[in-house]
């Protein structure tokens, strides 16, 4: 049963980063091509956000009437619905409504494989499989920009193969075995608030890899537009940003295994923040293809290490409550990166997006330092 639900999770994650993943670039640059702002290209990708945020208290309600697979399926098939949809209802406003509802099926898909994957991990090799569950999520990620560098942005096609490749991750899905255990800690997943005060700094560090995922799968790909690298060379710095990323997560796996989370999660922190401010400097020469790998890996390293502290430090109904506290978390972050990633660029100009983005990360750095000194004394 425990390899049935790893196999399931990671289902689960694959059809939620895959759909994010080629949704964000997609449709954002399909706007750009229309001649929408920055501004409005964020407003719009925010919907997603809120949708998840409207939609993760109820999911425990969901999952004790209908069973955590159930569900987990349904929020799939959503999934390839709303694709369609965007090309059917094709105009903005629309897609205002149907991101909304997407965020709100992809939520489900979040919150239920974290769940799994958190609780079913053993303490000894949890560092490793979070890092699994990382790379699988960053390459369901990556497939999406990589898929609108090859096809293109116009026409049915790219919507139809999203939907198709999400039919075919709903099979595993199938596989899942729940016991009475997982049931009682999932109904459990209610007491966000009682959960929030026990780890600020957990959901802080959620929080910035939200802002940070958002604003760069929505803004990335136009940010290489702002530097004439042209279509397909911008789909494919989010690519970069997100694969290097997978491959590079099974060592942060280890460094969690074998360090303490704090010191690991503080140098990711440094390293994302560092290598964001280096990027204006870079774009346009092949040294930003390294330093984009790299601010890839150690951006999203900090959820990795985030997720596999909150499996080390919580277990039963409490580690429930987190994995909700997380995806709500989440939720919040995306609203904000999303926004704040166009108004920085609005603002400031197309750098000012990785200088935003590097900020963030030097606030989690400050605030692990912080607490790690609190917690010394």
């Amino acid at each position: 049963m425990l390899r049935r639900n790893l196999i399931a999770a990671c289902s689960a994650i694959t059809v939620f980063g895959f759909a994010f993943g080629m949704t964000y670039p997609l449709l954002s640059l399909i706007l750009e091509s229309r001649g929408a702002s920055a501004n409005l290209i964020g407003l719009n990708s925010a919907m997603m956000p809120v949708g998840i945020l409207l939609f993760s208290p109820m999911i425990p309600r969901a999952v004790k009437r209908f069973g955590a697979r159930q569900v987990a399926i349904i929020a799939a098939v959503m999934s390839v619905i709303l694709i369609l949809c965007y090309k059917i209802f094709d105009q903005i406003g629309a897609w205002f409504i149907i991101r909304l509802f997407h965020g709100m099926s992809l939520s489900t898909l979040f919150v239920l494989s974290e769940a799994w994957i958190v609780g079913f991990s053993g303490d000894r090799h949890r560092g490793k499989i979070v890092a699994v569950y990382g790379a699988v999520l960053s390459l369901s990620f990556g497939a999406g920009p990589a898929l609108v560098s090859v096809i293109g942005i116009q026409g049915w096609l790219p919507f139809l193969i999203g939907a198709v490749v999400i039919i075919i991750g709903i099979i595993p899905l199938s596989m899942v075995r729940e016991g009475p255990a997982e049931e009682n800690s999932l109904n459990a997943s209610a007491g966000v608030r009682y959960f929030i005060p026990k780890a600020p700094v957990l959901l802080l560090c959620v929080l910035a890899f939200a802002v940070f995922d958002a604003a760069t799968l929505s803004l990335l790909p136009v940010y290489g537009l702002q530097f004439d690298l042209g279509l397909a060379t911008s789909a494919n710095i989010l690519t970069a940003l997100i694969v290097g990323n997978s491959v590079l997560q099974f060592p942060i796996g280890w460094l969690i295994d074998k360090f303490n989370h704090r010191i690991v999660l503080l140098g990711c922190a440094v390293v994302a923040a560092s290598m964001l401010l280096l990027l204006p400097f870079v774009m346009t020469t092949t040294w930003m293809w390294p330093v984009i790998v790299i601010a890839g890996t150690t951006g999203y390293g900090v959820y990795t290490v985030s997720l596999a502290s909150l499996g080390a430090r919580f277990e039963g109904s409490e580690l429930i409550s987190g994995s909700a506290a997380f995806a709500l978390m989440w939720g919040i972050g995306a609203l904000i990166g999303s926004v704040s990633g166009g108004w920085s660029m609005t603002l400031f100009g197309p750098n000012g997006l990785p200088v935003h983005l590097a900020i963030v990360y030097f606030a989690v750095a400050a605030a692990v330092t912080f607490r790690t000194l609190q917690k010394g004394k």
